[in-house]
Order: C-alpha cells, then structure tokens, then sequence
C-alpha cells in the first residue's frame, strides 16, 4: 500500500468484532477471562487496551517498524526508552535536542548513572570521536528542534553498528510522511505525537517505534512496568488524526515554501533555517533522506528588530508553545520551548536569544503571508 492508503487501512484500521471502520474507545480498564491462567488477548488496560493497540499498529506500518508503543507523551516515550539501558551506560547525543529532552536527561536520568557527550550530530568526526568504551546507543534529532540541523541518519547509524551500539532518532519534526529513520538504519524511533501525528492541538501523547524483535519485546515490558501509556480516547483521537496526516502535511509543505520564500526576500529578517532552503548547510543530507522538507521554519531578524515586538503583533498565527497542528504558532525558543536550558548552554549550540520558531499551519496561503509582513511591517 502506498503512504495515504496505508494510513486509513494500515494497522488495525477496522473493529474486529462488528466491523466498524472506526476502531471503537474501549474505555474498560479491565477485561473478563474466562479460563483461569489462560493467555487472554486482553487482561488490564495497562498492559493492552484494544484501541491503543490499533494506534500502535498504526504508527509500526508507516514508521516501516515491526512493533509500536503508545505513550501518555513524547517525554515518556522518550524516558522509557531510555529505560532500555543502566547505570554506568554512556549515551552521544545531539546538542542542541528539544528542552524538554535536554531536562530529562540533565535533571532525571543523570540522577540514575546514566552518562551523556553532547556533540553536533552534523559532524561525524565528532559522533565518532565521542564513543566511550562504556557507549551504548546515539541520540538524536534530525530536523533539530529547534535550528533545524540535519544528520545524516544513515551515516550516524553506520558508526553505530561498527561500534555495536543502538542509534535512537527522534522523527517528531520530519514526521513517517517525509522520513523513515528505522529504514535508513535507526534501531529505534520516538514521536512526540502530539505535533504533527495528531496534528489537530487537542491531545498530548508519544510514540517509540522498533523493528527490532528484542528491542520490541524489552519495550513493551518497560511500558507495562513504568505504566505511562496513553488512554483509549486520546489512543483513538491519535488515530483519527494520523489518518489526514498525507493531506495535512501537503498544505503545510505548500504555506512552509511560500513563508520561506517571503522571508528570504526580505531584508528584514537576517537568517532563515530550513532544510528546504538550497542555501541552507543540510540541504543536499535533507534531499537524500527526506521526501519532503517539513513546515518548521525558524528565523532571526535583522539586529535591532525586536522579535518580541513581532511576535506579539501577529493576528492570525498564534504565540504559542507546540507545533504540527492545524493552526500555525510561532514562539521564540529561549524563553518559551527551550527556557530550560541554562543561557550560555544555548548559546554555544547556536540558539539565540532572537531566535524565532514557526509551525506553518493549513491556514489559507496569502492570509498567512499578509500576516507575517503586517507583523514585520510593525517594526
């Protein structure tokens, strides 16, 4: 099946028992057996719920995975994976990751003798020179959050296996409509489904994707463990949104070239970040691995323009923290997704205090590109 065919079919796309082409919200925390010490399809919600199970599936096909595993958040995801390895145990990771990342690992798994190099995943002379004898996987985003950075996923993998270490990517930005990591060499995927998987604003949830059968089986054991999985009615508000996710990400690709294209034109704006951009440092690894080029777009004004000024005076994109949905939203990472992370931190990765963060939404094209220059006409 082709990729829109498979996110309305793929998966368990059907309710088993009546057929409905809707998989049902079996809210039910616990199910009856009816043989003592038997082996039920379904026995506690945590463990199993049937309509999470349809979104796991769901996201295992398009994600080119064997086995998917549905969280309360990305956050989640992301710590239960990390739950797959030990004290002592020493992870490369990118540097300039998401805040919320960057706080779990400083702020949480540090506590736990976990260990962890932060490098510029861009440079592989760099990856390699950070393994330890006691490294056991590489972490990384690619596009970045939020400089958009782009890592050779293939590449970065390679090293991986030659030094028989796991390779974890984070596809929350790119999405499984413009990438597929486990494909190119990646042990393991993680989503923050709230973005563009779910794509409408009105839910929280994560992903981590496998198609390794260990891996898989050592995941699903640690989601039961930790127990952080996501609700049956957020598990079918995900899958309903998946479902559009094709459509949806052909309109934000379309407004995403028409905002890039106004901003690089105006003199206003100093710098623009995007890895569709044939002058942007990622563009030919982005072309490589990529099918499209996504909707993040981050800029910085020309010094002397206040990004604030601009972000306050927009009247149709929203100032909000997120991204992927239906609306577009704009922020400025050092106070708002990234605040987290100490000043000086930031600055050495290249995340400015000027920095600007925007997820082009489906709005209609020329009202969003009257917006940004009204906003930009205001300073």
């Amino acid at each position: 099946m082709k990729f829109d065919t498979k996110l309305i079919h793929g998966g368990m796309s059907e309710d088993p028992t009546t057929g409905a082409v809707s998989m049902p919200i079996y809210r039910a925390s616990t199910f009856h057996q009816k043989v003592l010490g038997g082996q039920p399809d379904w026995e506690y919600s945590r463990t199993g719920n049937p309509t999470r199970a349809a979104v796991e599936q769901l996201i295992a096909d398009i994600e080119q995975g064997t086995a998917g595993f549905a969280f309360a958040s990305g956050s989640a995801a992301i710590h239960t994976v990390f739950s797959l390895f030990k004290a002592g145990d020493h992870f490369v990771v990118g540097n300039d990751v998401y805040g919320g990342t960057f706080r779990l690992i400083n702020k949480v798994l540090k506590k736990f003798g976990l260990t962890f190099t932060t490098v510029d995943m861009t440079d592989l002379k760099q990856v390699e020179a950070a393994i330890q004898d006691d490294t056991v996987a590489i972490y990384f985003e690619t596009p970045t959050n939020p400089l958009l950075k782009i890592s050779d996923i293939a590449a970065v993998s390679a090293i991986a296996k030659q030094h028989g270490l796991k390779t974890i990517v984070d596809n929350t930005f790119a999405t499984p409509y413009n990438q597929n990591p486990l494909a190119l060499g990646a042990d393991i995927v993680v989503h923050s489904a709230t973005k563009y998987l779910g794509g409408h604003s009105d839910l929280v949830a994560g992903f981590a994707v496998t198609n390794d059968d260990q891996l898989a089986e050592e995941i699903a054991f640690l989601q039961n463990s930790i127990g952080a999985v996501l609700g049956p009615d957020d598990s079918w508000l995900l899958q309903r949104g998946m479902k559009t996710l094709g459509a949806r990400m052909r309109v934000h690709h379309e407004n995403a070239a028409a905002i890039v294209n106004l901003l690089k034109h105006d003199d206003r704006v100093a710098k623009v970040y995007y890895p569709g951009d044939p002058d942007f440092d990622g563009y030919e690894i982005a072309k490589k691995q990529m099918t499209h080029f996504g909707a993040m777009i981050s800029f910085e004004l020309r010094d002397g323009l206040d990004p604030k000024k601009f972000v306050e005076g927009l009247k149709i994109v929203s100032l909000a923290e997120s991204l992927g949905g239906v609306e577009s939203l704009i922020e400025i990472p050092s106070v708002m997704t990234h605040g987290s992370i100490p000043r000086e931190i930031r600055l050495a990765s290249g995340i400015k205090d000027e920095l600007i963060r925007l997820s082009v939404g489906l709005e209609d094209e020329t009202d969003l590109i009257e917006d940004v220059q009204q906003g930009l006409n205001q300073l």
